[in-house]
């Protein structure tokens, strides 16, 4: 996409330092948000015109990546929190009113007065358009993983040795506990959404959206070109979702869930089905019709969903265990979710390599 030419390379990355600023200004949270009102968007275009180009260069893009402008405004607020800048100069604000930490993504930075920090969320921005580009690069693993959730787990260690310093720091850890799992049990200093950390709440919750998301993803899939984009449509749900959360609400964090549940759904299913040709508009076609989906069709496509809520539950249990092992145990944001996107994306497409596709046709 940005590599054809050395032009289009540098004109994304000038969009990204733009991209990786908006977000220092508005916030990462806010940022992320965003995103997710642009996948929206980009459904809107590729209906209307038959084009993706609103996610590749917009959504998942310089603009609104998430590892361009999320990725900028968490590495901003890690900047600002090691250069004490949380201290606003408005007389008007008490130090209280700003958090004092690092961790804290969802606060807009603009506020802060300080060019410096925006500066930073721009570096981060162009650094996390041209790491992913590199990524995309490497043999199989480009291919094989969600490129822009590693990008933004990259630069969220790099601000953590750079503003916030080491990567796991041992005097986090429970004092007196005996085991692993219970030193990085979470505590009231050191944790990531509480009300979701129990096992049982956040399998629930990935069962439960998982099973949701793979739903949708495979009904929209149904629609000539939709298919390649399916599972971003509930992640562009969960996204918006996270306004409420920004607003106070304790809203399910549940992105990293669905999107891993839809991709689930959308690759393993014609694999379910079976066959040597899979054709996603067949749902629709009079029964009899080549390509038409048959029963047995549907009740794989109920099995998938089924197993696309076991996907989402994983992906839920990998974001608490990374939270535990890297968010609680630092002074700035190491984003869970993506953490267990990239992971869980490596082992559905691997494992989906292994088994033998039906070809899609339409």
């Amino acid at each position: 996409m940005f590599t054809a030419s050395f032009g289009i390379f540098l004109f994304g990355l000038i969009a990204a330092a733009a991209g990786g600023a908006l977000g220092a200004a508005i916030g990462g949270n806010y940022a992320f948000g965003f995103t997710g009102l642009m996948i929206l968007a980009a459904f809107g275009v590729l209906a209307a015109t038959g084009s993706d180009v609103w996610f590749n260069y917009v959504a998942f893009g310089p603009f609104f990546g998430p590892h361009v402008a999320f990725a900028g405004g968490a590495a901003a607020a890690a900047y600002a929190a090691n250069a004490k800048h949380y201290k606003v100069p408005n007389a008007h604000l008490a130090d209280s009113d700003v958090p004092q930490t690092g961790k804290d993504v969802s606060e807009p930075l603009a506020r802060l007065n300080r060019p410096d920090v925006l500066l930073v969320g721009s570096l981060f921005g162009m650094a996390g358009y041209a790491v992913k580009i590199g990524i995309d690069n490497i043999p199989w693993l480009g291919s094989h993983t969600d490129t822009v959730a590693l990008t933004v787990i990259i630069s969220g260690i790099a601000a953590r040795l750079a503003f916030g310093g080491s990567l796991m720091n041992p005097e986090k850890y429970n004092a007196g506990a005996t085991s692993f799992f219970e030193k990085i049990a979470p505590n009231a200093e050191n944790a990531w959404l509480r009300y979701q950390e129990r096992p049982s709440q956040f399998i629930t919750i990935g069962v439960l959206f998982g099973m949701a998301a793979g739903a949708v993803s495979i009904a929209i899939s149904t629609i000539d070109g939709f298919a390649a984009w399916a599972q971003t449509l509930p992640f562009a749900m969960s996204a918006v979702v996270i306004f409420w959360l920004i607003l106070g609400h304790q809203m399910p964090v549940q992105h990293h869930a669905t999107i891993i549940a839809g991709l689930f759904a959308v690759k393993f299913f014609p694999i379910l089905v079976g066959g040597s040709e899979f054709n996603w508009q067949g749902a629709w076609l009079d029964a009899g019709a080549a390509g038409a989906w048959d029963s047995n069709t549907w009740m794989m496509a109920a099995v998938t969903v089924l197993l696309a809520g076991v996907a989402g539950a994983f992906s839920m249990a990998l974001a608490e265990l990374s939270a535990r092992l890297f968010y609680d145990r630092g002074n700035n944001h190491i984003d869970p979710p993506a953490m267990a996107i990239w992971i869980s994306t490596i082992l559905v497409l691997g494992g989906a390599s292994l088994f033998n596709t039906p070809t899609l046709v339409s």
